[in-house]
């Protein structure tokens, strides 16, 4: 049976940190569900082999990559590619502007592509310049190249349709309900009370900027409050070790490392604020992981924070600790109280995500998805 669309770009479809790995494995369930067929390419080194998608017939496929910072997306997309020209999926989806550098040679294989820009990776601060040259030809790949090109910011979508003068249709990415799970006994484990802590959950990569909160937490001495930092650096770095080193030197900092599942679920649901001090993102699902746990939520005034129109205290000048202390403080209610996102949420349904995005490849071919298709409620689902 043809695969419908074979997404690539990602390290593993399951138990990865990632926004990008979490959009397609979220995506991928969907579509699934629609009844598309549906493969994914992932990396050796952080996919054990027999990895599957539990709940669904996606088909995961493990691709040799070297486990290399500079190396491992091209290398892998490259691969991936290769996959795609014996097995001629309708439609190859590449997530991110890295992976996108393979997408003339995908076309002159005679693939029809679709691109998703996850964020604009070559502002990233752990790139040097010839990373950043590499992943911005990614970008104008995506807009050169692309059958079509989908993008998880407004405003991001907005500024590359304008300067490339074709069409990045805004898709964002999506957060799940959160269902109600055992508790894990985390908050035991690193020592911490409910609504006594402040959590953060991302890579330890520069953009994250943990060193600008670690700073602005060590100017909150009377707030009682910890500051857990959740996430690990996929490779041994420079800043990993800065990190580190400031947490080891700051009374009330916890290093909790990568948590999933009912572990960050409490630790979204006990915590007194959720920060999130980047000064480069796409829509972090992080965030919205968090507002859909009812967290109170600081983060930067950069634009993808900003598309979601919060109040202005839930933002912070971006790298300026003393407004990050202040907002995080204001933000701070002694009895616990939850906020309601519910409202604001609602537009980044995994289901409606779906199919907008199935929606983007029968513009190109338009067997994909005709079931899904052919019912008035799909058809609702995508004009909202």
């Amino acid at each position: 049976m043809a695969i419908d669309v074979l997404m690539i770009g990602l390290r593993s479809v399951a138990g990865t940190q990632g926004g990008v790995e979490s959009h397609v494995h979220h995506l991928s369930r969907e579509m699934d569900r629609l009844g598309l067929n549906v493969a994914v390419t992932v990396r050796t080194p952080y996919a054990p082999p027999g990895q599957t998608l539990p709940g669904t017939r996606v088909k995961v496929v493990r691709l040799w990559a070297p486990r290399s910072t500079s190396t491992e997306a091209l290398t892998h997309s490259f691969l991936s590619v290769l996959y795609a020209a014996v097995t001629r999926p309708r439609v190859v989806h590449i997530h991110a502007v890295g992976p996108s550098m393979v997408i003339p040679f995908a076309r002159l294989l005679g693939l029809k592509v679709v691109t998703t820009h996850h964020g604009e990776d070559y502002n990233r601060e752990k790139w040097g310049r010839v990373a950043k040259w590499m992943l911005r030809c990614g970008e104008v790949f995506q807009a050169k190249f692309s059958n079509g090109m989908i993008c998880v910011s407004k405003s991001l979508s907005a500024r590359l349709s304008q300067q490339y003068g074709r069409p990045f249709t805004y898709i964002p990415n999506g957060v799940v309900k959160p269902e109600k799970l055992s508790p894990s006994g985390v908050l035991s484990e690193l020592g911490i009370e409910p609504n006594g802590y402040i959590v953060t959950v991302s890579r330890l990569v520069p953009e994250k900027r943990h060193l600008d909160l670690i700073e602005a937490f060590s100017k909150m001495k009377d707030s009682g409050l910890k500051l857990v930092l959740v996430g690990a650096a996929d490779h041994k770095s420079a800043y990993s070790q800065q990190v580190i080193d400031a947490a080891s030197r700051t009374s009330g900092v916890i290093l909790a490392g990568f948590r999933k599942g009912a572990e960050l679920q409490d630790l979204f649901e006990n915590s007194a604020v959720f920060a999130l001090p980047s000064t480069h993102e796409g829509l972090p699902i992080a965030l919205l992981e968090a507002m859909a746990h009812g967290c109170k939520v600081v983060v930067s005034d950069i634009p993808p924070h900003l598309d979601l129109e919060l109040s202005p205290d839930n933002y912070h000048k971006v790298t300026d600790a003393d407004d990050l202390s202040a907002k995080i403080a204001k933000q701070h209610v002694a009895d616990g109280s939850r906020q309601d996102w519910s409202g604001k949420l609602q537009q980044f349904r995994w289901d409606v995500i779906a199919l907008k995005s199935v929606e983007k490849y029968r513009s190109i071919d338009p067997r994909i998805g005709a079931a899904a298709f052919s019912s008035d409620v799909a058809a609702t689902a995508v004009s909202d």
